[in-house]
């Protein structure tokens, strides 16, 4: 005698997404080999800008990069072009002002990166078809970087370095004391001038990632 038997019934289910793949996706190391780039180069160069109290500069310079943002977007040209171009004009600039004295630094700096960064919002305020996402200019997104930044920041990385390292004996120099550099025959302001723009290379690039 045949005894009835409950139906069964099989359920398949897919197999589910190793965690690895979800958490390791593409933007994961986009992300940290673009925050490696950024390291390697800030660690060394901050060291100097600790050494002679230059962190006022370089927000100065930060501030204005936002400027060159604006400007970039004003005439039409690259935004890192832009960008630059601005950060090594104030760079230059703030070298010729404090060497006539007629400000204190701090002051001058004072009034250089609030006068960008103001000019640089406003000017964005005026140009109603552009659309800027102020935010993730002035803060950044590293997890948004594409592998065309990545690849930009190593190169910046590699030559700021190779600068870094062809004038390390220089840089020590005036960084210890200028007076004695200059005695051993050290070009003192030509490589103030150098520190000064490696450091707005430095601002400029890591602009996606890191922000203003």
């Amino acid at each position: 005698m045949a005894m009835w038997c409950p139906p069964t019934t099989m359920t398949t289910r897919s197999a589910p997404m190793p965690i690895i793949d979800a958490v390791l996706g593409d933007f994961f190391w986009r992300a940290l080999i673009g925050g490696l780039g950024v390291a390697l180069i800030a660690g060394p160069l901050g060291c100097f800008v600790v050494w002679r109290r230059m962190a006022y500069f370089g927000d100065t310079l930060a501030h204005s990069a936002l400027l060159g943002i604006a400007l970039s977007f004003l005439i039409s040209v690259p935004l890192n072009v832009g960008v630059i171009v601005t950060c090594v004009v104030l760079a230059i600039a703030l070298v010729l002002f404090s060497r006539s004295k007629t400000l204190a630094t701090d002051t001058l700096l004072g009034i250089l990166a609030h006068s960008a960064l103001a000019i640089g919002l406003v000017t964005l305020s005026f140009m109603p078809n552009i659309r800027v996402d102020l935010t993730g200019l002035l803060f950044g997104d590293l997890l948004a970087v594409g592998w065309q930044d990545v690849i930009g920041l190593w190169v910046g990385a590699i030559v700021i370095l190779l600068l870094m390292l062809w004038q390390w004996r220089a840089l020590l120099s005036i960084t210890v004391n200028e007076e004695l550099a200059q005695v051993e025959g050290i070009a003192v302001q030509r490589t103030r001038l150098l520190l000064m723009l490696l450091l707005a290379l430095l601002i400029v690039g890591p602009l996606r990632p890191v922000g203003v």
